[in-house]
């Protein structure tokens, strides 16, 4: 595969599985101890990849369970947040500054923090009642944060016992590592085709639902926009028709993602309408790759995850096809803002 380490993938993506025990066993204490509600509080791509978690507990569990900004928390409040509250932050570096903000008022509410970080020796590495650390790069991040977030989500479930099958999915979700790497490799004759779809427009719409949707809205802003400074209108499949398909026109790009979840006929909705008007439909399946030994349920808990690791296989192409690495920067991270 094109500019990619199996093994390193690999290894990153099983130490993810590898906190799912430990992460359980704090999110247990947690609840016998009286907590009444979890934040998930990351700034930015970090942030977008809590929302299925966020979205499966508010779906299925009567926990109030909330995803809030660390920016606009620390300007704000937040009337649920409070001692009985659990935080989780994720942050690749350890050093954002908008979640290091947020850890210190975390502490002064005396909040119970769980930080999710990639490296230990970092504020927010040092700084979290109870730290997990699993490095990670750019390209294998989205993987292992969606997986540690679901973790998380699922132990709530199974201590509420809103949950039937905990343990059988998480049996499940411990072949993910070797099936995701089975999905990259199966895509990789495909993935050249569909960076120049992306390579050959400076405007793309870029929609999903559900679960899904998130992945949209992350490949869309973090990737495309900030990575390769492509511009693209993420939206909701629900909201496409709100507004957003008045720009529909032939030559238009429309990237579709659909997952497997209850939410995909908000997809297929986009998927009947966006030929009649634009002859640039791309859409990404996850029902089409094969996942053996993954029931429908569990299926449909990790299309994001799928979507991310099919995805990264189109940003590698895309970067050597514009001659434009994902490591080039104007602004993040290099100038004052």
């Amino acid at each position: 595969m094109l500019n990619f380490g199996e093994e390193r993938f690999l290894r990153i993506q099983s130490g993810a599985v590898a906190l799912q025990a430990r992460l359980d066993a704090v999110v247990g204490a947690c609840l016998a101890a009286g907590a009444e509600n979890v934040f998930f509080l990351g700034t930015g791509g970090a942030a977008i990849l809590m929302q299925p978690a966020v979205q499966l507990l508010q779906q299925r569990s009567r926990f109030p369970a909330f995803l809030d900004m660390p920016a606009e928390l620390i300007l704000a409040g937040a009337a649920h947040l409070t001692e009985k509250s659990i935080v989780v932050i994720p942050s690749l570096s350890g050093t954002t500054k908008e979640s290091v903000a947020a850890l210190a008022r975390l502490k002064e509410i005396g909040a119970t923090v769980l930080t999710l970080v990639g490296h230990a020796e970092t504020p927010l590495g040092k700084g979290g009642d109870h730290v997990f650390v699993n490095f990670a790069e750019d390209d294998t991040s989205c993987e292992s944060f969606y997986l540690q977030s679901l973790y998380v989500a699922l132990s709530i479930l199974k201590y509420r016992g809103e949950i039937e099958d905990h343990d059988a999915i998480v049996a499940e979700l411990s072949r993910l590592p070797g099936l995701l790497l089975d999905v990259k490799r199966a895509y990789e004759p495909k993935a050249e085709a569909f960076a120049r779809v992306l390579a050959g427009s400076d405007y793309h719409i870029v929609t999903g639902a559900g679960n899904v949707w998130p992945e949209a809205f992350y490949y869309g802003m973090c990737i495309l926009e900030e990575m390769q400074w492509i511009r693209t209108r993420p939206v909701h499949a629900s909201d496409f028709f709100h507004g957003t398909l008045e720009l529909v026109e032939k030559g238009v790009s429309v990237v579709l993602f659909k997952g497997e979840d209850a939410l995909r006929p908000l997809a297929e909705r986009v998927e009947a309408f966006a030929p009649n008007y634009t002859d640039r439909l791309t859409v990404l399946d996850t029902a089409e790759f094969p996942l053996p030994g993954l029931s429908p349920r569990v299926r449909a808990l990790v299309s994001p995850i799928v979507l991310a690791t099919v995805l990264e296989r189109v940003s590698a192409h895309l970067e050597v096809l514009r001659n434009h690495p994902l490591t080039t920067r104007r602004y993040y991270k290099r100038v004052a803002y």
